[in-house]
């Protein structure tokens, strides 16, 4: 009986390891078309938000966005990060409509922290540790907010947050759009996290804001500078 077990389970593994190829090769396929514009009702938009720079880019890109379309909003920073998430904060309390004396608040934008992977100067020793934190995290963060669109634009805190929405659309529980806008500060090279998700193939579209990096990156859109 139990050779006999271990014999279906010889047999069985290559047929998985070839169903989850094939998945895989369906979901990067799919990945690099457009995203479908047919869907009239809004989508739920996960938006990562990075120190300094990255947030103040970011904030710009999200003033453009159609509000109605895109909602609701969860705007997601690191633990360790002050800063970002008052930004997005202010940001959202000036969409509130006001009529008359009367405040209508509308409850479309969330807000919540994600651990880091690493800390500047953490040894790589501990980081191991500190990125299975975050990786267990951020799947955690997508599997509660199942977001249809992702915007990130290279703070490392968008990795996890972008493996876990790839992975989940290849285990077929989820489909999220990954739009990556690589930072203007970017201007000969892409940073670790663009060159990441561009060499994973793992985002939908990817902008850059200088027309040598394109040239450097085929696969990669001008966008021209968003700033």
């Amino acid at each position: 009986m139990g050779f006999d077990a271990f014999a279906a389970a010889c047999c069985a593994i290559p047929v998985l390891v070839s169903v989850l190829a094939v998945r895989v090769a369906y979901v990067l396929c799919r990945s690099g078309l457009p995203p479908s514009r047919s869907r009239a009702s809004g989508l739920r938009c996960l938006i990562v938000l990075g120190s300094g720079g990255h947030t103040a880019e970011m904030m710009n890109i999200v003033s453009e966005l159609q509000k109605d379309r895109f909602t609701p909003r969860y705007y997601v920073a690191a633990l360790t990060d002050n800063m970002s998430l008052p930004k997005a904060q202010v940001y959202e309390k000036s969409l509130i409509h006001v009529e008359g004396d009367r405040e209508m608040i509308i409850e479309n934008a969330q807000f919540m922290q994600i651990y880091r992977s690493r800390e500047v100067g953490q040894s790589y020793i501990t980081s191991i540790a500190t990125t299975l934190r975050a990786t267990l995290h951020a799947m955690w963060l997508i599997i509660r907010i199942r977001p249809q669109v992702i915007f990130c634009n290279g703070p490392g805190t968008c990795i996890p947050l972008c493996a876990s929405a790839f992975l989940l659309k290849v285990l077929g529980l989820g489909w999220s759009s990954i739009f990556y806008i690589e930072s203007i500060a970017r201007v000969k090279k892409l940073s670790l996290s663009g060159l990441l998700l561009y060499k994973l193939r793992m985002a939908n579209q990817f902008f850059v804001q200088w027309p040598q990096l394109q040239q450097k990156y085929p696969r990669a859109q001008y966008a021209g500078r968003l700033m």
